[in-house]
């Protein structure tokens, strides 16, 4: 059994979703003997406890190649990559690509980066009879026409497929893949246990995004980047005058930066930052939290899952389809336009309904853990027909 993906590379909703595939496996199959091939693999193997490999043979493959031979290790990287992958995928029954957005670029992307190793993940998968599943996927509509042909192909010869919301299952149907017996669950990091915190009366979660913008926005990354940061530094400050409690969060090691320029702009002992290193320790923070305003996918699903009221920055319809399926649809603000003032009644609106919106999140994280079993139960009845399941074998597909 081998699990696919930029994981154990400083992105904690990656991580996330590879724990809550890991805690299935390890409840539903102990016997499975699991590793990875996967972006951070020192991460994952001291973390999580399983053998891991580097996804990439080239090892600046995130750096910019600006040299004659940084090129020339890409491209030859690239080919022995070819190699590398079907080996790996060779040696494994299944292959389980965790969550994570594989199938869409929301955030720049190019299509020789992971849609290419992700295309030859699945075609090594068909080639040689391992089973690829992709499990709680998120999709978008794609412009680029190289990094959409390799999506496309990646996703037709994947064996199983699965998304987090509705809008990816329709993005793929878009673009020619056929979605009738493809299933839509919540995400896969409501599968992690609901932490226990201590009160902080009073503290406000601000979670923020190194954001620039998506793939088509490259031209105007520094623009989309400035006026984030500067409607979230006035927010901020704005929380400030107010007396409250700031707690800057992250969910990936780039957005270290935003933090560090919010910090310098409003100095003030009531804004301090977490170090929170997993995504359990985000839910931590945020289940303390009076309230939540976030940016990443993942902050948004972790303030959820605590059951903490919750705002969202938006940068991408996922975050809308999160919010709305949660029912706080009404609480999303655009983050390509942050508007301090209105970002601010947006807050107090949410704050005077924090009861309301406590019993509402308590109601739907209920309902998405029985979509989560009935996922899992279908994961084992396809991956793992002969194997024994503690999950009932009836269970269908949600949302067909």
């Amino acid at each position: 059994m081998g699990v696919f993906g930029l994981l154990g590379s400083g992105n904690l909703g990656n991580d996330g979703s590879l724990e809550a595939v890991l805690g299935y496996l390890r409840a539903e199959h102990p016997r499975a003997a699991v590793d990875a091939l996967c972006g951070g693999p020192e991460v994952v193997a001291s973390r999580y406890g399983i053998p891991a490999t580097r996804l990439h043979w080239y090892r600046g493959e995130y750096r910019t190649a600006s040299r004659l031979g940084a090129i020339a290790g890409k491209g030859l990287g690239k080919l022995v990559d070819v190699f590398r992958t079907a080996a790996w995928v060779r040696r494994h029954d299944v292959v389980i690509v965790p969550g994570m957005g594989v199938l869409e670029a929301t955030l720049p992307l190019r299509p020789w980066g992971f849609p290419y190793s992700l295309f030859l993940l699945c075609a090594s998968g068909r080639l040689l009879g391992t089973r690829v599943a992709l499990v709680g996927v998120g999709a978008a509509p794609i412009r680029d026409r190289p990094t959409r042909a390799l999506v496309r192909l990646s996703a037709r010869l994947a064996a199983y497929r699965s998304y987090r919301d509705t809008l990816s299952r329709d993005a793929m149907r878009a673009t020619g893949v056929d979605t009738a017996r493809d299933g839509v669950y919540p995400d896969l990091a409501f599968a992690l246990p609901t932490p226990s915190a201590a009160p902080s009366p009073g503290t406000v979660c601000v979670g923020v995004m190194d954001f620039h913008g998506g793939n088509d926005d490259r031209a105007r990354a520094e623009e989309i980047h400035r006026r984030y940061l500067d409607g979230t530094t006035a927010f901020v400050r704005a929380l400030v005058a107010d007396g409250r409690t700031v707690r800057l969060l992250t969910g990936d090691a780039c957005d270290a930066s935003v933090v560090e320029a919010i910090l310098d702009a409003v100095d003030s002992p009531l804004v301090t930052a977490s170090a929170a290193a997993s995504l359990a320790d985000l839910m931590k923070e945020m289940a303390a939290a009076d309230t939540v305003v976030a940016t990443r996918y993942h902050n948004l699903v972790c303030a959820l899952k605590a059951g903490t009221p919750t705002l969202a920055l938006s940068y991408a319809a996922k975050s809308d389809a999160l919010m709305e399926r949660m029912g706080l649809g009404a609480y999303c603000h655009p983050a390509r336009d942050v508007d301090a003032d209105r970002l601010l009644d947006q807050f107090r609106s949410l704050e005077k309904h924090a009861a309301e919106t406590r019993r509402t999140l308590a109601d739907r994280n209920e309902e998405a853990a029985r979509q989560l079993d009935r996922q899992f139960a279908d994961l084992t009845t396809t991956l793992f027909p002969s194997s024994p399941s503690t999950r009932p074998s009836t269970a269908r597909r949600e949302n067909r």
